[in-house]
C-alpha cells in the first residue's frame, strides 16, 4: 500500500515521488506494507550497519528509556554517555581523548569547525579564521557544514548564505585525474601539496583547520587516496599549525573495515567526526572526538566550549551506541566487513569488469563505488540530462534493491556513480543477490537511456 490515494502532511524529500510505506525489517532487508522485500545494499545512507532487526541494540535503548529518557547536559551526565565515551576513546587514534555527543553528522562537523576556531582563540591566535576543505566532498547540510562542503550542486542555490571563511582545494582521485606519467604516490603527493599552496595563499598563520573525508562518500562514491597522501597532509598541518579534522561520518565506525577510517591512512587527526553507523539507525547519534591537546586549551583557558544543542549526549542514543559497538565486536563484524568487501568487489569485477559503461569499481571494506561512464576508454561521462543515476536508483528499487546513486561525481554536474554500503552482517547469498540485481537494473537503465 502506498500513500498515492491518501492525503499526507509529511514534507517529503521530493514532492514528485510517493514512496511506499515501510512496515518492518528483517536483517539486511526492509519490507513494505505490501510485503515486498528490498535488499538494503546502502544502509539507507550508510547508516544501518547491523541491518534492521538487531534485538540487542533495540532492547538496550528500550531498557534505557525505562530508566531515564532525557536529561539536559547542563545539569547531568549519564551512564550511557560515560560508557560510550570510554569505549570510543579506548579504540580511537592515539591522542584522541574527549567525546562530544551530538545527534548526527552535520552537527558533528559544525562542532568540529567551531572547536577548531575556539582552540586557536584560547591560544591567542585570533587571526586563524580560514577553513580549507576539498572540492567534491560533502560535510553536511547545515550552513556551516554546507559552506565547508565542496559539492557545487549542493552549494549553488544557497551560495549567498555561505561563509567566505571556507576555501577548497582539488579532490584526490588518481583514476580520474592522475597523469599518465605519474605513479599513484606521486599524484597523491602533488595533490596533498595543494594544501600547502592554499595555506600560503591565505596566509601562513591564518588557517584554522583542514576538513577532509578519509574516504569520500556520497558525492564521489567511495574514493580512496593513494598511499602517503594523508601522511603528507598531516605533515603540512603540523608545519603550519592547522587543525586536521577527519570527517568519518559516512566512512567511519567500521564501514571501511576498521572502526576508525584513519587507521588505514597512518595519519592521526586532531578532531574526528562520526555518526551514521554509530547508532546503526536505531537512534540518531553522532560525535565529535578531539585530542587531549585541544581539550586542554579549552579546559585551561575559558573552560567553556561556546556551542551546544538540546539533545547533546541523549541517554537513549548513547545506549544505542554502546550496544552497536558491543555487537560489532561480539560478532567480529569488522572481519566480515573486510572479507565480504573483498568478495563484493571481486563479484562486481567479474560482472562489470569489462562492461563498456562501468569506468571504475573502487572502495574499501563494505564501502564500494561503481562509476558509470559513456565511454570506458576515455572515461567520458554520460550527459547529465539523462539523470542516469536517478533512473538506476528507481529501477533497482523496483527490482527490490536499495542503492545510493548520485550525479555530479566529477564536478558537481557531470558524472554518475552508485554507492554500495550494505550491512556488516551480509553473507554470500546477499553478495550474489546484490550483484545480480544491480546488473539487471543497470542493463534496464542503459536500455531505457539508449532507446
Amino acid at each position: 500500500m502506498t500513500r498515492s490515494t491518501q492525503a499526507s502532511h509529511v514534507f517529503p524529500r521530493s514532492s514528485k515521488v510517493t514512496p511506499p510505506v515501510v512496515a518492518s525489517g528483517d536483517g539486511s532487508y526492509l519490507i513494505d506494507v505490501d510485503g515486498k522485500r528490498y535488499l538494503d545494499a546502502c544502509g539507507g545512507a550508510a547508516v544501518s550497519c547491523l541491518g534492521h532487526s538487531n534485538r540487542h541494540v533495540i532492547d538496550a535503548v528500550s531498557e534505557q528509556l525505562n530508566r531515564i529518557a532525557y536529561a539536559h547536559t547542563s545539569f547531568f551526565s549519564s551512564e550511557p554517555a560515560e560508557q560510550l565515551a570510554d569505549m570510543l576513546i579506548e579504540r580511537a587514534p592515539a591522542g584522541i581523548d574527549r567525546v562530544y555527543f551530538v545527534s548526527g553528522g552535520s552537527e558533528a562537523v559544525e562542532a568540529a569547525i567551531k572547536l577548531a576556531r575556539q582552540y586557536h582563540l584560547e591560544r591567542g591566535e585570533p587571526q586563524r579564521q580560514h577553513v580549507i576543505a576539498r572540492l567534491q566532498s560533502y560535510h553536511g547540510n547545515t550552513l556551516g557544514a554546507l559552506s565547508a562542503g565542496g559539492n557545487l550542486w549542493r552549494r549553488k542555490q544557497f551560495q549567498p548564505l555561505l561563509s567566505d571563511a571556507m576555501h577548497h582545494i582539488d579532490a584526490c582521485h588518481y583514476w580520474r585525474w592522475g597523469a599518465a606519467d605519474e605513479t599513484p604516490e606521486q599524484y597523491g603527493k602533488r595533490t596533498a601539496d595543494l594544501l600547502e599552496r592554499k595555506i600560503l595563499e591565505l596566509g601562513a598563520d591564518s588557517v584554522s583547520a583542514f576538513l577532509v573525508e578519509p574516504v569520500v562518500g556520497a558525492t564521489m562514491g567511495a574514493v580512496t587516496a593513494p598511499d602517503g597522501y594523508f601522511r603528507r597532509i598531516r605533515e603540512i598541518c603540523d608545519q603550519y599549525g592547522v587543525v586536521l579534522i577527519f570527517d568519518e561520518v559516512m566512512c567511519g565506525m567500521g564501514r571501511t573495515g576498521t572502526l576508525f577510517a584513519s587507521e588505514t591512512e597512518h595519519a592521526v587527526p586532531d578532531i574526528v567526526c562520526i555518526a551514521k553507523g554509530l547508532g546503526a539507525g536505531v537512534q540518531p547519534v553522532g560525535a565529535m572526538l578531539c585530542s587531549a591537546q585541544i581539550y586542554a586549551a579549552i579546559e585551561q583557558g575559558s573552560g567553556f566550549f561556546q556551542h551546544g544543542h538540546t539533545y547533546l549526549a541523549h541517554p537513549a542514543a548513547c545506549a544505542a551506541g554502546v550496544a552497536v559497538l558491543s555487537e560489532i565486536e561480539r560478532g567480529d563484524l569488522l572481519a566480515n566487513v573486510r572479507n565480504r568487501g573483498q568478495q563484493l568487489i571481486a563479484a562486481l569485477e567479474q560482472r562489470f569488469g569489462n562492461h563498456p559503461h562501468v569506468g571504475e569499481i573502487r572502495g574499501r571494506g563494505l564501502f564500494v563505488g561503481v562509476e558509470l561512464v559513456a565511454d570506458r576508454a576515455s572515461k567520458e561521462p554520460f550527459d547529465p540530462a539523462l539523470r542516469l543515476h536517478a533512473v538506476l536508483k528507481k529501477t533497482a528499487f523496483e527490482n527490490g534493491l536499495m542503492i545510493y546513486p548520485m550525479g555530479g561525481t566529477i564536478d558537481g554536474e557531470y558524472g554518475d556513480h552508485a554507492l554500495l554500503a550494505p550491512p556488516f552482517i551480509i553473507d554470500d547469498s546477499h553478495v550474489e543477490e546484490l550483484v545480480d540485481k544491480l546488473g539487471r537494473s543497470l542493463d534496464q537503465t542503459l536500455a531505457s537511456a539508449q532507446s
